[in-house]
């Protein structure tokens, strides 16, 4: 057994973690196990059990050593852990692509089962490529919203944040697509960004292939809510100048904002739709993207003939088993009425964060509970602070936020909210 301090020496010589320096690392913690919705991490002063407030980054929704899905995965490694997708077919993988065009909104009815979000945004991308190559009008640009955060791949970065995304280094680089400002937050007026945003498309309309956007809510671009009226007039927008529209539910899909999609709450159904994350409840990366008929026969009828994108582990059983019977999980409880329950419960609980000299906004949206600074966060200390306090959270930016798995109790809620406040307040004031 490597002991804790030689594992930890080993991690910071040698192992990159997400956007991190290799020189002068980040402290990280080890992690011992996981169950329920608490990680045991081993502490200088020696094992500790917290509260995961974020869900492996927004993923594990039904929490860690879940029996269903565990068993899901031990039943099927008794069959085979792994077949490649060309020329060969499987029964998890076509149960999953049968519960996903049931759960999507009717007419997303085929289905390409990719790695990871990234590539599943990757794909969404080259279908709308593909799609108008078959006529020779060649569309090359695609039309969103700044501050967004669609992946860490080219294409993905190429639609995110241009200036102040984390992707802004790659200036240059990249293609250049077109942004629109970002949509008001939610309540505000829309008419002038409207009017703003109508003319910037008409401006290159001729060359928009689709519109991506992540529908409701914006992730990891900075936590910004805004209008369903929002997303309507960009679907619109592009559907009456003949471009697709593509919807990133990587984060927003499977109940996170309070519906099955934010596509829901919208009241749009996107061309393309990208789904991700939560597919597996956590526990193998999977993605999947989904379209229409119509899109598909596009595709098609583009120069390659097909769809131009095959991953090795595209469709893997294992992640394909485990992901039916999390959707099983999904359905088994009214998720409309247990994501109220736990907004209800951030709502109270980060209220008297408003309070604090520190916090420029407090906002929830479904299973998100935000708290916005007037400054960058000292991410280290208010980890810390958190730690103490029995809670793992992991700011970003200016926000400290919580996207806890779906089965957290009021009580563990509590514990989380109190948590985030006092630690606000404790390093920032």
């Amino acid at each position: 057994m490597t002991s804790y301090d030689d594992l930890l020496a080993f991690d910071r010589d040698h192992l990159w973690h997400p956007y991190s320096s290799m020189t002068a690392p980040s402290p990280v913690q080890q992690v011992l196990s996981a169950r329920g919705v608490r990680l045991r991490l081993q502490r200088d002063s020696g094992p500790v059990e917290v509260v995961d407030a974020m869900s492996s980054w927004w993923c594990a929704i039904h929490g860690y050593a879940v029996p269903e899905l565990d068993a899901a995965v031990v039943d099927q490694l008794g069959r085979m852990s792994h077949v490649m997708f060309g020329g060969l077919t499987h029964e998890p993988a076509v149960q999953l692509g049968r519960r996903l065009v049931d759960l999507a909104p009717a007419g997303l009815d085929k289905v390409f089962l990719a790695d990871s979000g990234s590539v599943s945004v990757e794909v969404a991308m080259k279908m709308a490529w593909q799609a108008h190559a078959r006529d020779g009008i060649g569309r090359t640009k695609f039309f969103t919203v700044r501050g967004g955060y669609h992946g860490d791949t080219f294409s993905p970065m190429s639609v995110t944040d241009p200036d102040g995304g984390m992707h802004s280094l790659y200036a240059g680089f990249l293609p250049e697509h077109v942004f629109a400002d970002r949509p008001p937050a939610t309540g505000e007026p829309l008419e002038e960004w409207k009017s703003a945003t109508q003319a910037l498309f008409e401006q290159h309309a001729d060359d928009v292939a689709a519109v991506i956007l992540e529908p409701l809510l914006q992730g990891a671009g900075g936590m910004h809510a805004y209008d369903p009226e929002a997303v309507r007039f960009l679907a619109t927008l592009a559907r009456e100048h003949g471009a697709l529209v593509i919807f990133d539910e990587i984060a927003t899909g499977f109940w996170r904002t309070g519906t099955a999609w934010a596509a829901d709450a919208c009241g749009v159904t996107p061309d393309v739709l990208c789904v991700g994350k939560a597919l597996t409840g956590g526990y193998v990366t999977l993605a999947a993207v989904l379209t229409t008929a119509e899109v598909a026969a596009a595709v098609d009828a583009s120069p390659a003939g097909a769809m131009m994108h095959g991953p090795t582990f595209m469709a893997n059983p294992l992640a394909c088993a485990v992901a039916v019977a999390s959707l099983d999980l999904l359905a088994a409880t009214d998720q409309a009425a247990n994501i109220a329950r736990i907004n209800a419960a951030l709502d109270e609980g980060l209220a008297p964060a408003r309070d604090l000299g520190s916090v420029a906004d407090v906002r929830t949206l479904g299973a998100v509970g935000v708290v916005e600074l007037g400054t960058p966060v000292d991410v280290r200390r208010v980890t810390e602070a958190a730690l103490a306090r029995g809670v793992w959270v992991r700011p970003f930016r200016n926000l400290v936020y919580s996207m806890p798995p779906y089965v957290t109790s009021e009580e563990d809620l509590r514990t989380i909210t109190t948590a985030i406040v006092e630690a606000v307040e404790e390093v920032h004031g």
